[in-house]
């Protein structure tokens, strides 16, 4: 882990009050709107894979969420980047994104927004959906 994204990691991880979980939560969920079709959309993210919402190329690298015990908060580290066919990739965005506060962190673009809305396990969305 690179010292930037340990000095990066560690004043959130603190703000959120992160205990030991017995599944990582290793998937972001966030919700895009693209405002020129109106079209929102749940942009499941896997941490540390891409995935693709119109233009834009976006990396979970961390997810973590409260325990339910305390004030609800759900908080993704993303990156995220506007890809054009023939042209380099523009990094729009790299930072702290929180579910309670979209406005504290967020995406500036002309087309797109992009928010989080919560951090599950793969693990646990797995058991949600198999049959019994």
């Amino acid at each position: 882990m690179t010292t930037l994204f340990r000095q990066a990691l560690f004043p959130a991880l603190l703000l959120m009050g992160v205990a030991a979980r017995a599944e990582p939560l290793d998937i972001a969920v966030l919700q895009g709107l693209d405002k020129v079709t109106a079209r929102v959309s749940t942009i499941v993210a896997p941490v540390g894979r891409t995935v693709r919402f119109g233009a834009l190329e976006i990396i979970a690298r961390i997810c973590d969420k409260r325990p339910p015990e305390e004030p609800p908060e759900s908080a993704a580290f993303l990156d995220i980047w506007e890809v054009r066919p023939g042209e380099a990739a523009i990094s729009l965005f790299r930072g702290w994104m929180f579910a309670s506060s979209p406005a504290l962190s967020a995406m500036e673009h002309p087309v797109y927004d992009i928010w989080v809305l919560d951090c599950e396990s793969s693990a646990a969305s797995a058991e949600s959906t198999s049959p019994e």
